[in-house]
């Protein structure tokens, strides 16, 4: 995102200088009681992935000085080395970035993207102390923090430092803790990629069973809306005990008239693109048996794709920080075994002589099939078309080896 430094140099000179302000305040629409004004802000999906699940935002309004900033965690540089290396190892660092709000109310207009503010109902001393803090996040040394997308995000931050502002405690009007409430991370990942099949079956290839555990509400706050729609609800109580909404006030204060349904994807889905390989692989093995061919270029093309694969959920299980990744029992259809071992099987293919990977694949295949309903891993539908090519092509290779003989 591009930046006016100076303007950002400026802002950060005033919040190490609080004290600076002038007694006299100036009052802004709806009353409020001083010249600061702290509010969360939450933007509605776009049409990328790293954009299904909504942005939250800080603005910070300082009218005796004339400031009027937005602060955002949610800040990366995609161009940086090993970008996509350290992601999947999740050692992704963001950021906490400042632009103007001109800036960043024009540039989500201009995506399309609508953007809520919910008006925080703090007191002086609870917003010097939120300003104390987001300045120290906004220093060099603290604005890099280590990325986590269900623990530690964009969403994640803002609550954080809100609730460490508060004089008293914040209290939500449900049972943050509670796990019994139906609800996991898959869930969740569901709901907000709904009209992008692309992108939820590559989540789905990517989580493993930890996805399907029950969350709690607390745990559901990574989704910048469910941040928002607790807040609303939210209460803030007092040493005194006196109880306050924690929002005063709710607005859209960018409006572009799209809808999330306006980003959605077109076109073939996972399902049809898989049934239709299915059908494609059946035939041609069908008509391989008949006439006694082998067809072991299918074979290389499935077996080498499904290796790769493989690969990458393998080494999202054993060696990346990020949650919920392993066990990923769709290990045992697409894994590294069928690269390492390849050379050996089409070698035996080719010859029409039979294959004991193929005889062990199909096997294992055969059992993720028949236990598909109480593997504890919810996966999507769409693997099981590319489990059966697999499993029809192992069983081809078994039946041309029988009719050899």
């Amino acid at each position: 995102m591009k930046r006016n430094w100076s303007y950002l140099i400026y802002i950060v000179f005033l919040f190490l200088c609080p004290h600076a302000a002038t007694a006299q305040t100036q009052e802004r629409q709806g009353n409020t009681p001083d010249s600061i004004c702290i509010s969360l802000l939450t933007c509605s999906s776009g049409g990328e992935i790293y954009s299904l699940f909504g942005h939250t935002a800080i603005r910070y309004e300082n009218f005796t000085r004339g400031i009027d900033a937005v602060f955002n965690y949610g800040i990366f540089n995609f161009n940086a080395p090993n970008f996509v290396f350290r992601f999947a190892l999740g050692e992704t660092d963001y950021r906490l970035g400042a632009t103007d709000f001109q800036y960043f109310a024009a540039e989500y207009d201009n995506l399309g993207r609508d953007v809520w503010q919910q008006t925080l109902n703090l007191n002086q001393k609870e917003k010097e102390r939120f300003v104390e803090l987001l300045t120290e996040n906004y220093l060099p040394e603290n604005r890099v923090y280590r990325y986590n997308f269900f623990y530690d995000n964009c969403s994640t931050r803002p609550r954080d430092l809100i609730e460490k502002s508060i004089d008293g405690t914040l209290q939500y009007a449900d049972n943050m803790t509670d796990t019994n409430i139906g609800v996991s991370f898959r869930d969740l990942l569901h709901q907000y990629s709904e009209g992008h099949p692309w992108e939820r079956l590559g989540m789905d290839l990517c989580m493993g069973s930890q996805a399907d555990q029950p969350i709690n509400r607390r745990l559901m706050m990574f989704v910048p809306f469910n941040l928002q729609e607790f807040f609303n609800k939210a209460q803030i109580i007092d040493k005194e005990g006196h109880a306050r909404p924690l929002v005063t006030s709710e607005e859209k204060i960018v409006a572009t008239g799209l809808t999330p349904a306006d980003f959605q994807s077109k076109g073939i889905t996972p399902m049809q693109a898989a049934l239709l390989l299915f059908i494609l692989v059946t035939g041609a093995t069908i008509y391989g048996i008949r006439r006694g061919k082998t067809l072991w270029g299918i074979d290389l093309v499935l077996f080498f794709v499904a290796g790769a694969a493989g690969c990458i959920l393998a080494f999202l299980a054993l060696f990346s920080q990020h949650p919920a990744v392993s066990p990923n029992y769709l290990l045992f259809v697409f894994h590294p075994f069928h690269l390492l071992c390849l050379p050996c099987m089409l070698n035996k293919v080719r010859k029409k002589k039979r294959s004991w990977y193929m005889m062990a694949n199909f096997i294992v295949l055969t059992l993720f099939i028949v236990l598909w309903a109480i593997i504890p891993q919810r996966i999507d539908l769409a693997v099981l078309p590319l489990a059966l090519c697999l499993l029809i092509r192992s069983a081809s290779n078994l039946i041309l080896t029988y009719k050899r003989k």
